[in-house]
């Protein structure tokens, strides 16, 4: 009997390796793809409006100098989201594994809505407070994003084909590319209308810094576009069935899967008859039923899972401090002019173009450049590239610095500073996403993406706040432009550098997926095909 309800499952199981691609699959990639266009965007787009929020709210009156946020300030507002999204990734992570992945889906997507809103919406009678609210609403918009990252990839798998699901993994996750792409066009468009409408130079005649009361409103209409993607995608997100995998080798419901299998991917997929079992206890699913804390799993997918957290984990800390400060690096190499000579909108679009311009010269061929390649040179290779290459473009910025700053090569630093996101985006910042969604087991499989997530974001973290806070230490000399050659930036890179050395070692812990079943990578019927009849 147990033979037979495995045979059912195989069936179903391979049906869906082998099918052909279809619209659905491609419509699951736009669903579960504009939720990462949401996350992207909303992780992101705090760094276009942080020197918004320091001129507006910590300018001092009747000063000359532009107001910034102080350190603690900065770093909390950076970084506050991070925070939830590791919790986000934890919880709902495990919740996939434990409800379903549909049953979730939805509501990390209504999470990030409301606290979109919210966060454009904060209030408060005191500078603090603002930033007191904003945090409490970016808090929570994290723990919803932090959701996303392991249901997305885990549905994305599950549906895929076995010769199509890396391309297919890493459509979704290219949407981030899109996110913060749209992130610098909308703070461009914002500004740039403001500015129009509400023209101001630099300085009034009094001397004191120029930031025309209408820009309260720009930061707040940025932050709250994050809302519109997720409203649009919710209705087609609750459309979408549970995956097949999912129903079948985690619910144990074969009929179902096959019913559900059948209508969405145009298959003919025979429901098997439900058949009373004659020894339940030797069911496949207890007798391949071990949990996370087991020496089983440790024996089987103990290197893995050491291998998918600890390469995110080193990716994230050089990706995140490059995304959320490099307006600070720009500035500090003479890119960007300086805050004094500027009105806040003129910052606040200066800064988004240069995110702009970074993201479609660097990141965004990246992510496409892995969703053409990765299912013919494989995700192992790519991830070695990537974090080769990073390594070498952190420490062709960092070893001559002074060259880059003193002698006015502002270019050539932004050229290979977008070499570091195109190899970062077809390298570990996309293949660590996809793996760890290919080699565990359906019922521990959102569970283990949400735990190797978390130590992604756990880098995240380190990465924002010791960014923060290294390149801050700022030498006293001066380049010919008045700039500071800035001893903390290069060191920060330097540190970089190295980190990708370490991801590019624990890359060799992680197996390569190409070409296999969800089901042989996870080696779920290792013990059924040893049960007896």
């Amino acid at each position: 009997m147990a033979i037979e309800n495995q045979n059912n499952k195989e069936d179903v199981l391979t049906r869906l390796d082998v099918a052909k691609t279809q619209l659905y699959h491609w419509k699951a990639v736009v669903v579960s793809g504009m939720g990462f266009f949401t996350d992207a965007y909303d992780l992101f787009c705090i760094s276009l409006i942080t020197k918004l929020l320091g001129r507006i709210y910590y300018t001092v009156q009747g000063s000359s100098k532009p107001g910034s946020l102080p350190p603690n300030v900065a770093a909390a507002v950076n970084g506050v989201a991070l925070c939830g999204t590791l919790a986000g990734q934890l919880f709902f992570g495990w919740l996939g594994d434990k409800m379903g992945r549909k049953k979730v889906y939805g509501l990390t997507l209504m999470l990030m809505v409301v606290c979109s809103i919210g966060s454009a919406l904060s209030f408060g009678s005191s500078p603090r407070a603002v930033m007191s609210t904003l945090c409490f609403f970016r808090f929570w918009l994290g723990f919803g994003i932090g959701g996303d990252y392991p249901l997305s990839a885990t549905i994305m798998s599950e549906y895929a084909t076995k010769k199509n699901r890396g391309s297919f993994i890493a459509a979704v996750f290219s949407m981030q590319g899109f996110g913060i792409l749209t992130g610098g066009g909308v703070a461009m468009m914002v500004s740039h209308i403001f500015r129009r409408c509400f023209p101001a130079p630099a300085f009034s005649v009094n001397g004191v810094a120029s930031t025309p009361p209408e820009a309260d409103y720009v930061w707040r209409m940025i932050l709250m576009f994050g809302a519109l993607p997720a409203v649009l995608t919710y209705y087609w997100r609750m459309k979408m069935p549970e995956t097949a995998r999912y129903t079948a080798l985690v619910a144990k419901d074969n009929e179902k899967a096959c019913k559900d299998m059948s209508s969405v991917l145009k298959v003919d997929i025979e429901a098997p008859e439900k058949k009373q079992e004659e020894n339940p206890g030797n069911s496949s699913g207890d007798l391949n039923s071990f949990g996370l804390f087991t020496k089983e799993f440790l024996r089987r997918h103990g290197l893995h899972l050491l291998g998918t957290t600890t390469t995110w984990f080193f990716v994230d800390v050089a990706f995140y401090s490059q995304n959320l400060f490099q307006k600070d690096i720009f500035t500090a190499i003479g890119w960007l002019p300086p805050a004094k000579s500027m009105s806040a909108l003129e910052e606040t679009f200066q800064i988004a173009k240069a995110q702009f311009l970074i993201a479609l010269c660097g990141t965004f061929w990246g992510y496409f450049a892995t969703c053409l390649l990765i299912e013919k040179i494989g995700r192992f290779k790519i991830q070695v590239i990537g974090f080769f290459f990073m390594t070498v473009f952190m420490f062709g910025l960092a070893l001559p610095y002074h060259f880059w700053t003193l002698k006015r090569h502002h270019m050539g630093f932004v050229a290979m500073y977008a070499l570091t996101f195109f190899f970062a985006n077809f390298g570990p910042n996309s293949t660590t996403f996809i793996v760890p969604a290919e080699i565990f087991p359906a019922r521990l499989r959102s569970t283990c993406h949400g735990i190797s997530a978390a130590s992604g974001k756990a880098g995240a973290i380190i990465g924002a706040f010791g960014f923060l806070y290294a390149s801050q230490s700022q030498d006293k000399t001066k380049t010919d432009a008045g700039y500071p050659a800035g001893i903390g930036m290069r060191n920060s890179l330097l540190v970089l550098g190295g980190i990708n050395i370490l991801g590019l070692l624990c890359t060799f812990l992680v197996p390569e997926p190409k070409g296999k079943s969800l089901e042989e990578m996870s080696r779920e019927n290792e013990v059924e095909n040893k049960e007896p009849i």
